[in-house]
């Protein structure tokens, strides 16, 4: 790690808006003419599975106008992730989002955007442009997947991800690497983590509610980071995404060595459960069990929401983790997911 480097964000340098209001014609401010500014709804809050509408209502409408519905992308400026695109009376439908997306259409004025079976990529910032002639004005609405951040790192040990790999190992858990808003909430509703990870846009922190040594522990709490690293040559953690997941999470008693787990998980006409399944049922579900139990990576861990003397002596609720012992131990349960 490299402290010269290091900045520390605090909860006080942060602005926490909900969402910012894009108004254009040719690049200047102007009071919205066709669109309502929406007064609520400046973010809509949902879980993964789910339908949505996200608002965007004329204040009259245009003799010709054009409505465009594109998903901003912070990561790659310039580009432009067009959704959906209709005249009126005809809709063209773009890219990943466009199968599943729609105008709701509740009334004359109404040009809001439904999308359905909501996954964790949705999460983001969406623009609602409506184009007449050369004039065009926008608002942008911003769709928060709820969800539970993690960390996780490589079976190898510590620090052994470059950010093409992190992006791997949280697909596998079923989840995404995190965005830095996900990463922030996430500390403010607890999450202290020593370890520094990567992020989806190739940057790399870690959050720190008690500070310690060897946390810099002279500095406040906050989101420690190390900023943009290069994502081919330099290794470390990853910080996951994920949300509630259709299926559920449950124990089976060993004692079991991994692939013992396996076939008890198939006997049960389930598979050994990812990382992210086993956050998502203890978050979402509120799964607690005291018995550490195998994964599909083949870590050890143990849900808590209810921590107690007997369940490892450990203050805090959390999915706390033995980490990769040898799979042919035979001293643990499995936790599978149907």
């Amino acid at each position: 790690m490299n402290c010269a480097t290091l900045i520390v964000v605090t909860a006080s340098l942060l602005s926490w808006t909900a969402a910012i209001f894009h108004h254009s014609n040719k690049g200047k401010e102007k009071d919205l003419q066709y669109l309502v500014e929406p007064p609520v709804y400046a973010e809509v809050t949902a879980r993964r599975g789910e339908n949505i509408t996200l608002p965007c209502v004329l204040r009259i409408k245009p003799s010709h106008y054009r409505v465009k519905w594109t998903k901003v992308d912070p990561l790659h400026r310039g580009v432009e992730n067009v959704v959906l695109i209709t005249n009126g009376h005809a809709d063209k439908h773009y890219g990943p989002l466009g199968p599943r997306a729609r105008l709701r259409r509740a009334h004359v004025l109404d040009i809001s955007l439904l999308l359905s079976g909501l996954q964790l990529e949705d999460d983001g910032q969406y623009r609602c442009e409506v184009i007449n002639g050369i004039e065009d004005e926008s608002v942008d609405i911003s769709l928060r997947i709820e969800g539970v951040v993690f960390p996780y790192q490589s079976s190898s040990g510590r620090y052994k991800l470059t950010y093409i790999k992190a992006k791997e190992a949280c697909a596998e858990q079923d989840g995404t690497l995190a965005t830095y808003k996900q990463l922030y909430r996430a500390w403010t509703e607890g999450l202290d983590w020593c370890n520094a990870g990567w992020l989806n846009d190739g940057t790399v922190h870690y959050p720190i509610l008690d500070p310690r040594p060897g946390c810099r522990g002279d500095l406040p709490p906050g989101i420690r980071s190390y900023g943009p690293r290069d994502r081919m040559q330099e290794h470390y953690d990853a910080f996951c995404f994920t949300s509630i997941t259709e299926g559920v999470v449950f124990y089976v008693p060993g004692p079991l060595d991994f692939s013992e787990a396996v076939r008890a998980c198939r006997e049960k006409e389930a598979n050994l459960a990812r990382v992210g399944q086993l956050y998502s049922s203890w978050r979402f579900v509120g799964l607690d069990q005291c018995d550490g139990g195998w994964l599909q990576d083949g870590s050890v861990r143990f849900p808590i929401n209810t921590p107690r003397e007997h369940c490892g002596g450990i203050p805090e609720p959390g999915v706390h983790s033995f980490g990769f012992p040898s799979k042919s131990l035979r001293l643990y349960g499995a936790y599978c997911y149907r």
